[in-house]
């Protein structure tokens, strides 16, 4: 099974996401898949990884993974370089379980659990406007989810409080973004008016939501502390992220000084990342994105070190349709999977016009007993034949 062609698929509909295919010379193609920058990881993936790749064997999966990662981190290894590992090392994972016949969870070690509890990150999407709603009418938003079945929901009723940046790119429609500079000063009525999402929750639903805060690493230590301590009252599933999660000492000071359980962070990227703030006891929950960390590999050996720390893993998606897939394979091999993020209006919505199958999402829950062989997730042919979506290919000579 030796690599023959690397293809990026990148579409102007999508403009954050990039699929890599991975040809071999018994004619499978891997599927592998990463989100954001896409331009500077498509170069990353032709200029830098091709040429170790291609001609090689494509069972070498670790062996690729060190191979690139050495190179990469020669230079400093972060950003578009993982995202091309993490891509690369999805569509390795599907080769191989295409090749054996056998679904990706299966080489991962096998089933823990037939199913696996998901939640709903509230963005707006055109099917739902989750993200108004939370802001707006919060206790209609919950028992709209609870109607699908959904049980726990990620909110981010803080940001907008946060310092903005004035650029159009950046800023959403209305004036602030989740995006921009660390927060030092939070003003009693806007602790009010964000605790007021929570409170308006519980008056709806009580206990029947689970509510996660996403912080999106916009506030400083005391800001981050104030909202936790301001929401303890409400059983608060987590806090994620409220600070940067570079400093393990700090991110610790959260878990000491609060009673909220407090998660970390999509943003570390390989278990080196992971290690500092384990080691810290900064965290109760570890939230890896598999294709920003390292892909399927990494994202293993992370779960284990968590499960070394007696800490659970809640992986990380509000990206695209084959990160999905790849999440739920891992969540069916480890046994210290909580519970995976989706976003309702991705999955009933865009996933349905990129890839195919539909992810085995109903009533609250995910199924893990239903794959196919590799990632059993494919990339559909209308979708490749849009006019607005394009290919660059490498190849042997």
């Amino acid at each position: 099974m030796k690599l023959t062609r690397i293809e990026t698929v990148r579409s102007t509909d999508f403009p954050n996401l990039l699929w890599v295919r991975l040809h071999t010379d018994d004619g499978l193609v891997g599927l592998g898949e990463t989100f954001y920058v896409p331009s500077a990881v498509e170069c990353v993936i032709h200029d830098f990884a091709a040429p170790l790749l291609l001609g090689q064997s494509a069972f070498d999966r670790e062996r690729h993974w060190q191979a690139l990662f050495s190179y990469a981190n020669f230079f400093g290894h972060a950003g578009a370089e993982m995202r091309a590992v993490s891509a690369l090392d999805l569509a390795l994972w599907d080769l191989l379980g295409q090749h054996t016949g056998q679904p990706v969870l299966n080489l991962l070690g096998g089933q823990t659990r037939d199913s696996i509890r998901v939640y709903n990150t509230c963005v707006d999407t055109p099917r739902y406007a989750d993200q108004t709603g939370f802001l707006e009418t919060p206790g209609e938003l919950a028992q709209s989810l609870l109607a699908q079945g959904i049980t726990a929901m990620k909110i981010w009723p803080w940001d907008r409080f946060a310092p903005q940046m004035q650029v159009a790119a950046v800023t959403g429609p209305a004036g602030w973004s989740a995006v921009g500079p660390v927060g030092h000063d939070l003003l009693p009525a806007q602790l009010a008016q964000g605790l007021w999402t929570v409170q308006e929750i519980r008056r709806a639903v009580g206990d029947k939501m689970q509510i996660a805060l996403e912080g999106h690493s916009r506030w400083d230590v005391n800001c981050a502390l104030r909202i936790a301590r301001a929401v303890e009252p409400y059983d608060i599933l987590w806090m994620e992220d409220f600070m940067q999660p570079d400093s393990a000492p700090d991110l610790a000071r959260l878990v000491r000084e609060s009673r909220v359980p407090q998660t970390v962070s999509e943003r570390l990227f390989t278990r080196h990342g992971y290690r500092p703030v384990l080691d810290a006891n900064a965290a109760h929950i570890i939230m890896p994105d598999l294709i920003w960390t390292g892909g399927i590999s990494e994202a293993l050996k992370i779960a284990t070190l968590a499960d070394t720390h007696h800490l659970a893993i809640a992986p990380h998606d509000c990206t695209g349709p084959v990160n999905l897939f790849a999440c739920l394979h891992l969540c069916a091999a480890v046994p210290n999977a909580m519970i995976m993020e989706t976003v309702r209006g991705f999955c009933e919505g865009y996933y349905r016009e990129v890839a195919t199958p539909d992810a085995p999402i109903h009533e609250g829950s995910a199924r893990l007993d239903q794959f196919g062989p590799g990632l059993g997730v494919k990339l559909r042919d209308d979708f490749l034949g849009r006019a607005t979506t394009q290919s660059r290919r490498s190849r042997l000579p």
